[in-house]
């Protein structure tokens, strides 16, 4: 059902028309992908958390850019929009597609943690990206520089996650409280 839903909604996103945006339609699609492909492959939880959150932040930035296109506009939209884009992760603990606090750094839950920290690193490479090129005269340093240097930030962010699970994530002692259907 899930993969359904996915490729629907992608699909639904590509045949938006294409503006100057801060994310593109093939970008914001191939992130969702890497997040199913690397679930099924048994990449860790922090890794794809590292790509979810960035994922979150795309569409968040989709939604305040389609709020702009319709001229809605009110003191705090974009905030709203970005919160309530962020509550898409609730689903994802009460389905229990990952249990909450199973892992932990610093006692905060890695797949949260690491969704935060991806959504940080799209929002200021997209405000890195607009300085650099601000700085050379409006154009991009070199082709595609708009998604290397997020693709790029997001990579090395996968791999200090990658490299901390062994060592410095840790389970915590209680067990986690089940929950039965109700029949």
């Amino acid at each position: 059902m899930f993969n359904f839903m996915f490729i629907l909604l992608s699909l639904l996103v590509i045949t938006f028309p294409a503006f100057a945006n801060p994310a593109c339609a093939v970008c914001t699609v191939a992130v969702g992908a890497f997040l199913e492909v690397s679930r099924k492959l048994g990449v860790d939880d922090a890794v794809v958390g590292v790509w979810f959150g960035a994922f979150l932040m795309l569409i968040a930035f989709w939604l305040i850019k389609f709020c702009a296109g319709r001229r809605w506009s009110f003191k705090g939209l974009n905030i709203i929009l970005v919160i309530l884009t962020f509550s898409l992760i609730l689903p994802i603990y009460t389905m229990g597609y990952i249990p909450y606090g199973a892992r932990t750094l610093l006692g905060i839950d890695t797949f949260l943690l690491s969704s935060i920290i991806g959504a940080i690193i799209i929002w200021s490479t997209d405000i890195l990206y607009r300085y650099l090129k601000e700085k050379n005269g409006g154009h991009a340093h070199f082709p595609f520089e708009k998604v290397v240097i997020p693709v790029f930030s997001l990579l090395i962010a996968s791999l200090i996650f990658y490299f901390m699970s062994d060592y410095f994530f840790t389970s915590p002692s209680i067990s986690l409280p089940q929950f039965d259907s109700v029949k």
